[in-house]
């Protein structure tokens, strides 16, 4: 407390400024119409910017969130167009609510775990049984490349076999020619922006970026982008060629995907289970 006292009697003069200084400036703000609008006017500017940068700060708090938005938005919107395509315009018929006759629905996840550098990558996403997923259903990206199939899932949590695999196989369409075949990756040295189609019958005229799409055998519906062709073509001697492409998803990049339902999966698998085994 002393060397406080001290303190305030060396500076004394200083204080008394700021104090007669304050009351000064408060007088003549109160007693002046133009200072009071100038300091008003300033103060309000200050305040103005003091207000962006928080609001700033905020949504930058809140791009979590906005983004989860966004993904069920277009998730939604998504499954919205599969109705649209999906009307049978040759029937007289009007549909009223098209989302019930959609066999395909959307259901965005944020992914919480990824790997490309493993020879079986998985992905994990933030979505389980609770909310409808099923092990088999297909996995897009935001962008609608393919992404991978359900392997897992928990109450809340599910694991993606992903493309990026050496177990994964899906079928495969060349769209200029319709060619089918088999969208396999490599290992662990392979690289993660490319993959390749296998077992394409050699006769069909393949070109440089061309664009590969799902067949729509399989958990994937058909259309969906894949990625383009990088190189036209290797022959295996067995009349089949394997063709290199560029995938159009960076699986290093991957926030946001959407796991697609399919409603007559479970009508198909019944059938197919009626079917008699090949001998």
């Amino acid at each position: 407390m002393r060397n406080l006292w001290i303190f305030i009697n060396r500076y004394n003069a200083f204080f008394l400024f700021v104090i007669f200084f304050t009351i000064g400036v408060v007088l003549t703000v109160r007693n002046n119409a133009y200072q009071r609008s100038v300091t008003f006017n300033s103060t309000n500017e200050v305040v103005g910017h003091a207000y962006i940068r928080l609001n700033i700060f905020k949504r930058y708090l809140n791009l979590g969130e906005v983004n989860d938005s966004l993904a069920r938005e277009n998730a939604r919107l998504n499954t919205a167009i599969l109705a649209l395509k999906n009307i049978d315009t040759a029937k007289n018929e009007v549909i009223k609510d098209t989302v019930n006759h959609v066999q395909y629905t959307y259901l965005a996840a944020r992914v919480i775990k990824n790997s490309v550098t493993l020879r079986n990558n998985v992905i994990t996403i933030n979505k389980g049984t609770l909310d409808g997923i099923e092990s088999g259903m297909a996995v897009i990206s935001a962008g609608r490349g393919v992404v991978g199939i359900i392997r897992d899932v928990s109450p809340h949590l599910a694991t993606i076999e992903s493309l990026l695999n050496k177990d994964a196989k899906i079928s495969v369409s060349i769209k200029s020619t319709k060619a089918l075949g088999s969208l396999v990756w490599g290992d662990r040295n392979s690289d993660y922006k490319k993959a390749f189609i296998k077992d394409v019958p050699n006769h069909f005229q393949v070109k440089l970026g061309d664009t590969v799409i799902t067949s729509g055998f399989g958990s994937f519906p058909p259309g969906i982008p894949v990625g383009s062709i990088s190189n036209r073509g290797i022959s295996t001697g067995d009349n089949f060629l394997t063709i290199e492409i560029k995938l159009y998803n960076d699986f290093s990049t991957l926030q946001y995907v959407y796991v697609i339902k399919d409603k007559l999966a479970q009508e198909e698998k019944s059938l197919e289970l009626k079917l008699p085994n090949e001998q």
